[in-house]
């Protein structure tokens, strides 16, 4: 049997460093180059069917497919002043975070391009993913919504009526929840930490959307410490199921790895059999329901080695690029978490399955 590639390139662009909040800041700039240079090194680049692309810097009118001007404006003016916050205190204004922001959403709009001009049918953006910010504010790290405003492009532009977003950052994507929430041309698929003091304290069940979107919202709500078992058994139960059922043109997923045990953030139990285990999932069905058609971007991740790791995994699983097993394996983790689904999440997928039986049926 001949082994090959999916069609699949790696969007990336040197001024992604410029979205750099400072030595301090848990959010690291270099972790799409930590990845790249991961990959690289394993000689995956030399494949003739994957491809490293240039993003490019999104205009204020691409920005505003999304952002209101007002706010467009205010990013730009304390990013030339360099000081200060662009929210609460979470997101810092630093020379040249504006630039830096518009290039990682000119890199969500390049992916989303390629896939839907049909040059490739898996496009990467590692600097992507940027799911808290608000249409006029940030957010939790994020200035710009770089999902919703690749969803718009694709939408606006190419004519595109379901689209379906997953997101598998440890963090609630309520950012990309509330500009789509009265809508059914995107199916928004969560899955989070949550509890009592954690950030950004949104994400339960029982938020379905509004209007024409109720029942295209889908939270699934996580407790800590949530091991692989019991993550991979709501992805099986709740995910595919309304995927098969939604039929999307294409599948977004946005695949922070903050949700990895060794992440000092979030306080879940995921290793990397999770991040392979999703990725290849989402890739069989994309091929099965969206002919291919996967855009996959980065999100949170703050253990950078760790982090970079996971999105190197799911590069690989999906591209279908040859990796040799001893050097696919270091990048794997050793450990053994604790075995076995959660009451939890048994409660909570059961829950889900008669709320959205209205409109998706059995699932």
């Amino acid at each position: 049997m001949v082994h090959m590639t999916c069609k699949t390139a790696f969007v990336l662009h040197e001024s992604y460093l410029k979205y750099d909040f400072g030595e301090w800041h848990p959010y690291k700039p270099y972790l799409w180059k930590i990845t790249f240079e991961k990959l690289k090194d394993l000689g995956i680049f030399n494949d003739p069917n994957i491809s490293v692309i240039n993003a490019f810097m999104a205009d204020e009118k691409l920005l505003s497919l999304v952002h209101t001007t007002e706010y467009i404006d205010f990013v730009k003016r304390m990013s030339d002043l360099g000081y200060g916050y662009l929210d609460y205190g979470d997101t810092p204004a630093t020379k040249g975070i504006y630039e830096g922001a518009a290039y990682r959403v000119g890199g969500s709009v390049m992916a989303a391009k390629l896939i839907a001009e049909g040059s490739h049918i898996h496009a990467f953006n590692f600097g992507g993913g940027l799911h808290h910010a608000k249409t006029s504010s940030a957010a939790g790290f994020c200035v710009f919504n770089d999902i919703a405003i690749a969803v718009r492009y694709l939408q606006k532009f190419y004519n595109y009526k379901r689209i379906a977003i997953i997101d598998i950052d440890g963090h609630h994507a309520d950012g990309t929840q509330e500009i789509f929430y009265k809508e059914s041309s995107t199916l928004k698929i969560s899955l989070h930490k949550y509890g009592y003091g954690f950030y950004p304290g949104t994400g339960w069940y029982n938020e379905l959307g509004e209007n024409d979107g109720y029942g295209y919202t889908v939270n699934i709500p996580l407790i800590g410490f949530t091991n692989d078992d019991t993550y991979l058994y709501a992805i099986n139960e709740i995910v595919i199921p309304l995927l098969i059922n939604y039929k999307p043109e294409i599948i977004v997923m946005q695949f922070g790895a903050d949700g990895h045990i060794d992440d000092p953030l979030v306080g879940l139990s995921l290793t990397t059999r999770t991040y392979i285990e999703v990725a290849r999932t989402i890739h069989k069905l994309s091929h099965e329901i969206s002919n291919g058609k996967l855009l996959v971007l980065g999100g949170g991740g703050y253990n950078p080695n760790n982090t970079a790791r996971c999105w190197s995994l799911g590069f690989i699983e999906i591209s279908g690029a040859h990796v040799d097993e001893k050097a696919k394996e270091a990048l794997t983790d050793k450990v053994n978490v604790q075995s076995g689904i959660s009451n939890f999440i048994y409660d909570i997928i059961s829950e889900l399955k008669k709320r959205l039986k209205p409109i998706h049926g059995d699932l």
